[in-house]
């Protein structure tokens, strides 16, 4: 570093004050491609997660939000198996559609490779389930092998290919859009565990009080619109 100091001291002043420009001006140009990086993804997940939840803004993923929220115990369990399924779907997906589909123009194909891929992941997934967490496994049913036709899973898969996004923004975007859907859907079901305490009138008993409460939900959430812009 002195050896440097001594170099460049030993320069004209204006090769000097030129150096000087150039370390400077690289290192803000890193930093604000650096803020500028990370602002972007941050603003995608908040986005994901309250401004475009996908069961309560775009009314994706209705069957196991209605279906596996009774238990806050349950509802965890398939959040977890949604995020884990939606995460690798979105970078499986992405891969396929930008190395195989666009370079062969096949993106017709998208929709059937798509659920290949989701099911795939899914059988994966049932089998770690059924040997390492019976007890989940067992209360999740029928809809475990549902995600495979979840609406919300192939949704962001086929967001991220019209969307033309990258490797690393389809992996972050279905990460978000779980990590929302699992909030989502723990939340209400932690709504739903207090209802049961309460005495509705008999007419709002059972279904009818859920949709309220979901559609009260739906409402609240749409305070967050233009919270990532």
């Amino acid at each position: 570093m002195t050896h440097f100091t001594d170099d460049l001291c030993a320069l004209p002043c204006k090769t000097q004050l030129f150096l000087y420009i150039k370390k400077h001006s690289a290192r803000t140009s890193f930093s604000t491609f650096t803020f500028n990086f990370m602002g972007a993804y941050i603003s995608l997940v908040i986005g994901c997660i309250l401004v475009n939840n996908f069961v309560l803004t775009q009314i994706l993923g209705i069957c196991p939000y209605l279906g596996v929220s009774k238990s806050t115990k349950t509802a965890l369990g398939m959040g977890g198996a949604v995020i884990f399924v939606m995460t690798l779907a979105g970078l499986v997906t992405a891969a396929i559609n930008q190395y195989l589909l666009i370079p062969f123009d096949a993106k017709y194909l998208s929709t059937i490779v798509f659920i290949l891929v989701i099911a795939g992941l899914v059988q994966i997934l049932e089998i770690l389930l059924q040997k390492f967490s019976k007890a989940l496994y067992d209360s999740l049913g029928i809809y475990l092998p549902l995600i495979t036709t979840n609406c919300a899973v192939l949704g962001a898969a086929l967001i991220c290919s019209k969307g033309m996004f990258s490797l690393l923004k389809s992996t972050v975007y279905c990460c978000a859009s779980a990590v929302g859907f699992a909030f989502a859907l723990v939340l209400f079901s932690s709504i739903r565990e207090r209802l049961e305490l309460a005495r509705p009138p008999k007419v709002l008993q059972g279904l009818p009080l859920t949709l309220i409460t979901a559609g009260l939900l739906a409402m609240a959430f749409m305070g967050f619109a233009g919270l990532g812009r």
